[in-house]
Parts: structure tokens; C-alpha cells; sequence
């Protein structure tokens, strides 16, 4: 995005970033941080000096932050018992579109995310996961794939079209 405004390119590297770490909540970012500019802007014109306002900021962060791990439910879980997970899971899956099927897409969430995680490390590479979408299949057809798919079509119709233990020449 070309932005001439030095405030806007902030904003969209802001956006950029929460999208790149998160994967969603671009947009309640920008609000936030626009409101902080906005009361900013308030203390400016009452002569505050901006070195003020940003130690401000910073004190108000590490309070919150203090008060989060106060006020945090934290949970216990091992590969055995992912349960915990997919409760967790589900409240982020309120979208009417997944509603149906909500269960099942989180047990696939979170079993994806479990196969590529390191716990001891508390890391998840989450650029291994891919998700893959087909047209004209319904959500309820969803399924966790271990390993590689090949996406194939048959190019004469003798060719079998399913192959069991399948070695690949690498």
C-alpha cells in the first residue's frame, strides 16, 4: 500500500505485523492504536512533552500486562489430554459459517497445531500447516492430513485410484 502519511504508514505496518503474527485482528489494532494517537494528541495540546506520554503508555502496558498474568486461567494439558484445547479452540470458532461442525473443525485445529509443535520449547512453527480448500466439498468433509498430499489428477482412467504404501523416490 502506498501511503504518503508517515502516521498511515505506521498504521498499516501495524497491520501487517498483527497479521503476520496473529493471522486476524487487524483491524481492532488499528483502532486501538488510532485511540492512543488520538488521546496522545489531547495531552500534546496541553503541553505534555511526548517523551511524557510514551513513558506513560509504557507504565499503563506493564500494569495491564501484570494484571492480565493476575487475572489469566491457566490450564494444564499433555498430548493425552488435548481436551482443554479444543474447549479453547471453540470459542474462537463462533462464526455461523462453522458453527455446524465446530467439534470437529477444533479437534483439527488442535492436532495440527500439536503436530508441529515443540512443547518442551513452547515454539509452533505454524508456516508448516497448510490449510487446502477444494470447491464444491462441504466443511463437514474436512480432514487432517499427516504428511504430504499430492493433488492429482488421473491422466487415463485405468490408472488405479488409490495406492497403499506408496514409495516416492527422493
Amino acid at each position: 500500500m502506498d501511503v504518503d502519511n508517515q502516521i498511515a504508514k505506521l498504521m498499516v505496518e501495524l497491520s501487517r505485523s498483527q497479521d503476520y503474527e496473529i493471522g486476524d485482528g487487524t483491524t481492532g489494532v488499528v483502532v486501538m492504536a488510532g485511540s492512543l494517537l488520538e488521546q496522545a494528541e489531547k495531552l500534546l495540546e496541553r503541553g505534555i512533552h511526548p517523551i511524557w506520554i510514551v513513558e506513560g503508555y509504557e507504565m499503563a502496558s506493564r500494569i495491564a500486562f501484570e494484571h492480565l498474568e493476575n487475572v489469566a486461567n491457566k490450564f494444564e494439558f499433555d498430548a493425552s489430554n488435548i481436551e482443554p484445547l479444543i474447549q479453547t479452540c471453540m470459542t474462537t470458532l463462533s462464526l455461523k459459517i462453522v458453527n455446524r461442525c465446530k467439534l470437529s473443525l477444533a479437534e483439527i485445529a488442535v492436532k495440527a497445531v500439536l503436530a508441529v509443535a515443540d512443547l518442551e520449547r513452547k515454539d509452533v512453527n505454524l508456516d508448516i500447516i497448510k490449510v487446502e480448500g477444494k470447491v464444491g466439498e462441504k466443511l463437514e468433509d474436512t480432514e487432517l492430513i499427516y504428511g504430504i498430499v499430492v493433488d492429482k489428477d488421473m491422466s487415463h482412467p485405468q490408472m488405479p485410484k488409490q495406492i497403499e504404501d506408496a514409495k516416492l523416490p527422493f
